[in-house]
């Protein structure tokens, strides 16, 4: 049987890679793609995420939801993927548009009705926040919930404590985390040395000669670039495609362990930070009062290792007509 997801994005340039790895699967269903300001502003992630299901032929319907973080101003990664957030290429959408329906109300709506719906999510966690805040019962119909976002135990992308989509909206990031939900956390780590596209694993999709796999290498152009100026590592990075293979075929996690995560959402120093309890000492007496929202939900599943040779094939597979 046909799996059912939902998608939740603030669709850029990997986001759209992503996109098209669902939309071209034929182990799920997509019910529906919700979408909130994170890597562009809210207007231009719905326009994204609108003309990437036109180049997949799909009529998965988009929802349009935060505009902003729910306690916070926006911050952009303009600065990594361009202002348009697909490189700056003029993609735009030529006649999909998004449902009147907020996402919000869609995600409780789809959750309900499809009780064990598998939810992805690509970008700041405010839409699943919102979700949960009209209808904490939706918990119990949504059977996994993949989040790329994070930095267990390592550098973080937009600040040295944290990975973007968690530093962009922490308390939302913390009431998904403290929900009750399934979460599999799916951080940047994972999308960074061997598992960057490298500049073999780019002619290999060149060479596919399709509009999907020409559009996931252009719209990724300044990403390449911002890449090369961040970490000096020449490639494509696609941390969002790395949660979606996972999501699709969870085997492309070859190691993982259950811990308690607390979010960061005090310090502007550590804003974001995903503080994993790896030796299981959040417990201890000096510990515990802190701690004890998070232990009073399950732990969070944490992947480790990606199984990078069988990730890239799903990727290029996905792109290859």
């Amino acid at each position: 049987m046909t799996r059912k997801i939902l998608i939740d994005t603030d669709t850029a340039s990997d986001d759209a890679v992503a996109l098209i790895m669902a939309l071209r699967s034929p182990l799920v269903s997509v019910e529906g793609i919700t979408v909130a300001a994170g890597n562009c502003p809210l207007e231009q992630a719905v326009s994204n995420a609108l003309y990437t299901a036109e180049l997949c032929n799909s009529k998965v319907p988009v929802f349009s939801g935060a505009a902003k973080p729910l306690m916070r101003e926006l911050q952009l990664a303009d600065w990594f993927h361009g202002k348009d957030g697909l490189g700056d290429h003029g993609y735009k959408p030529s006649h999909r548009t998004a449902e009147t329906e907020p996402a919000s109300d869609a995600i409780v709506r789809i959750a309900n009705a499809n009780p064990g719906i598998e939810l992805v999510t690509l970008g700041p966690l405010t839409n699943i926040a919102e979700a949960l805040s009209k209808d904490p019962g939706i918990v119990q119909n949504i059977s996994r919930c993949v989040v790329m976002g994070g930095n267990p135990v390592c550098e973080g992308n937009v600040t040295p404590a944290a990975e973007f989509n968690i530093y962009v909206d922490p308390e939302a990031a913390r009431k998904v985390f403290h929900s009750g939900l399934a979460v599999e956390m799916v951080g940047w780590q994972l999308c960074r040395g061997e598992a960057v596209f490298n500049e073999a694993d780019i002619a290999r999709l060149r060479a596919l000669k399709t509009d999907l796999a020409d559009f996931a290498i252009d719209s990724n152009s300044t990403a390449m670039q911002a890449l090369k100026t961040q970490t000096g590592e020449i490639g494509i990075c696609l941390p969002d495609p790395t949660a979606m293979g996972i999501l699709l075929q969870p085997e492309l996690c070859l190691a993982s362990s259950n811990h308690y995560v607390e979010i960061e959402s005090t310090s502007e120093i550590t804003r974001g930070m995903t503080v994993v309890d790896l030796l299981n000492v959040t417990k201890d007496e000096r510990n515990s009062g802190i701690w004890a929202q998070a232990h009073a939900k399950p732990r969070t599943h944490i992947c480790w290792k990606l199984d990078v040779p069988r990730w890239k094939d799903t990727v290029a597979t996905s792109l290859s007509c």
